[in-house]
């Protein structure tokens, strides 16, 4: 399931690379500006509440289409990068395993704890919420 997941972000993300190239900006500045969307995780300085609430709003596909959307239908070519950069940062983390965070500890994401992360199984003990597994 994880090589699944991995190829369907991959896939996604060559997309925005050609989505990019269409249009009117240099090639230099999709690089330049791909990983301004992880200014968000400035959140977590404040607390891991607050962390992971700016972490998934910055990292929210969704989103990232409503801004390129509305750039695209309102000609506003920046408007359309922001989205687009967002979308093509939130595939390229996710592909790499970085997941939407949960707000008890960074390095534990949708797609599972990341390494280093991982808590005692125990320790979920009760809980009702199932959660996605990086290892099915």
């Amino acid at each position: 399931m994880k090589n699944w997941l991995r190829s369907e972000e991959v896939i996604q993300f060559l997309i925005s690379i050609l989505v990019f190239s269409q249009m009117d900006f240099a090639w230099w500045v999709f690089p330049t500006v791909l990983l301004i969307p992880d200014l968000s995780m400035l959140g977590y300085a404040v607390s891991t509440k607050i962390g992971a609430f700016t972490y998934n709003l910055g990292h929210h596909k969704g989103l990232a289409l409503a801004i390129l959307t509305l750039g695209w239908y309102g000609q506003q070519p920046n408007v359309e990068l922001a989205g687009l950069i967002l979308f093509a940062h939130s595939c390229m983390d996710r592909m790499l395993g970085y997941g939407l965070k949960y707000t008890d500890d960074f390095k534990h994401t949708h797609l599972g704890w990341l390494p280093g992360g991982a808590k005692p199984h125990h320790a979920n003990r009760g809980s009702t919420k199932q959660e996605f597994r990086s290892d099915e």
